[in-house]
């Protein structure tokens, strides 16, 4: 009697406390919780940024670190589709010129990507062409003469380097740019036949030394010992933020830490309104102490400084665009033309496009 009396109570106890004593449910897994990417309502293509809790740069370090891994692991191995052109779009306003890109892209689907990183203070309409849906990767904010830019096209090398191995180069571009040749022109430039040893790809990006800006430019990072010892004046460079980089410099982009310590830190207060642009000395000074020989030090892409204003480049409107301007954007001192320009007024839209067969992807 006892015996069951002790039985029945221990029964009983075991019942009210066992709710307290079982495990707690599993968590996600951190990938799981990511939230969807930017503008991808129909579920995103890139998990691989979310919120870190380690800190302002905790996910970015996080991408950064798998994207540099997984690059190097797989780039013994023999690519087993044609090599890519992926194009990286940083924007804060509409990309009103997505139906220009997308007649560039149509029918040469299968050797590019699309990636857009787009401001997620700024509210866009969503471009309404295929290219561009669900493209848009995780992004942070973006202000403009600010290292907030230099971070934003680490973010879009390290997703296309991530999503797609045959990614081999990767152009960066803004909402104002335009093609200014067909797609094939640019492959052909990019990707030449190559009878014999084949050389390794060079990218396209302006590394400028002894321009007149230079002297502030660095001063303004700090003062003239702020970038020392890692980024000595003699090796400052200066060039268009907007480049071409063929895929083993994006991996040297996201893997690099040491000169973006000295490059993120904000520039002196009374110069950074006119002299404070670390997005177009990062880039250029990393390559050109990285791989002198491996960069073609000009850009792909044609600016018009003519009558600048407040450091942005002359904008074109819809009475400018004519044949005669893409002759004159085309025109290049170097190897290969220009492939693309900027800077467009959302107006140029129609004009571009009436003139998008018989000139700018006539070859």
């Amino acid at each position: 009697m006892v015996l069951s009396l002790l039985l029945f109570a221990s029964l009983t106890a075991l019942l009210v406390l066992a709710p307290r004593l079982s495990p707690p449910p599993q968590q996600p897994a951190a990938d799981e919780q990511a939230p969807p990417t930017a503008g991808s309502a129909g579920g995103g293509f890139l998990r691989v940024v979310g919120v870190g809790a380690g800190g302002e740069e905790a996910d970015d370090l996080r991408l950064f670190r798998r994207a540099a891994l997984e690059s190097s692991a797989a780039s013994g191995a023999k690519a087993a589709a044609p090599p890519k052109v992926a194009f990286l779009f940083l924007t804060n306003s509409d990309l009103t010129f997505a139906p220009l890109w997308e007649r560039f892209f149509a029918g040469h689907e299968s050797r590019l990507s699309v990636y857009v990183h787009a401001d997620p203070a700024a509210r866009l309409l969503l471009p309404p062409t295929p290219s561009f849906r669900g493209r848009f990767i995780a992004a942070k904010p973006t202000r403009r003469a600010d290292a907030s830019l230099i971070a934003a096209a680490r973010r879009l090398l390290a997703a296309a380097l991530l999503d797609d191995p045959a990614n081999a180069y990767f152009a960066l571009l803004s909402q104002h740019c335009v093609p200014l040749h067909s797609f094939p022109r640019l492959y052909a430039a990019l990707f030449p036949p190559a009878p014999g040893p084949r050389r390794r790809p060079r990218s396209y990006i302006e590394v400028l030394t002894g321009e007149p800006q230079m002297p502030s430019r660095y001063e303004a990072r700090g003062g003239e010992d702020a970038m020392l010892p890692e980024v000595p004046y003699e090796r400052f460079r200066i060039g268009s933020q907007f480049f071409t980089l063929a895929r083993r410099h994006a991996v040297l982009v996201v893997r690099e830490r040491r000169l973006w310590r000295k490059f993120r830190v904000p520039c002196v207060p009374d110069m950074a309104q006119d002299s404070c642009y670390p997005e177009e000395h990062y880039f250029p000074t990393l390559l050109d102490m990285a791989d002198p020989g491996g960069v073609a030090r000009y850009t792909l892409t044609r600016v018009n400084w003519t009558g600048s204003v407040a450091g942005h480049p002359h904008t074109y409107a819809a009475p400018e665009v004519t044949p005669g301007l893409v002759a004159e954007l085309r025109a290049s001192n170097h190897t290969h033309p220009h492939m693309f320009a900027r800077k467009f007024a959302p107006d140029c839209l129609a004009p571009l496009l009436a003139i998008a067969d018989t000139v700018l992807f006539k070859d």
